[in-house]
């Protein structure tokens, strides 16, 4: 990875990565963030004509990232944990199973993940690599952690 010189000398990693680093850049990266938009906008329509309450994605919305408790099992378990939450597959079948059940809540509830998963990606998070708990694809966000001694 190219690096750029420091005040005190050491190198810092460049803020939006290098290509090659497993992280969406410039053009590809700006549809992705619009890609959130919609996909949180479409949710939360979607919620709405569901008429469950909307205390439920206000105590919810965040309910996806506890998954980031996993790193407490080591980064792999970590990274695999958070992204079994933040990707499409879960809470779509969430979705499918309120559908296909009628059952209003369960929908609801695949909708709110799906609504978290538009947010982060319009805000700039994306899936984790193990290596860092920073690294996801698209982009690095928070301090870099020094690299495990094995896990």
């Amino acid at each position: 990875m190219t690096t750029l010189p420091t005040l005190a000398g050491t190198p810092a990693a460049p803020p939006h990565g290098t290509p090659g680093d497993g992280v969406v850049h410039a053009g590809p990266g700006r549809w992705l963030r619009a890609e959130g938009v919609v996909l949180l906008t479409a949710a939360l329509a979607a919620f709405a004509a569901t008429h469950q309450p909307w205390w439920l994605v206000a105590v919810l919305a965040l309910a996806p990232d506890l998954a980031a408790l996993g790193l407490l099992a080591g980064r792999r378990v970590g990274a695999a944990a958070y992204n079994l939450t933040h990707a499409a597959p879960l809470p779509a079948a969430v979705v499918a199973l309120g559908v296909a059940g009628h059952h209003p809540l369960v929908l609801a509830l695949g909708l709110v993940g799906l609504a978290h998963i538009g947010m982060d990606r319009c805000l700039g998070y994306g899936l984790k690599y193990p290596d860092d708990p920073g690294h996801t694809h698209l982009g690095w966000h928070g301090p870099r952690v020094a690299p495990p001694p094995s896990d």
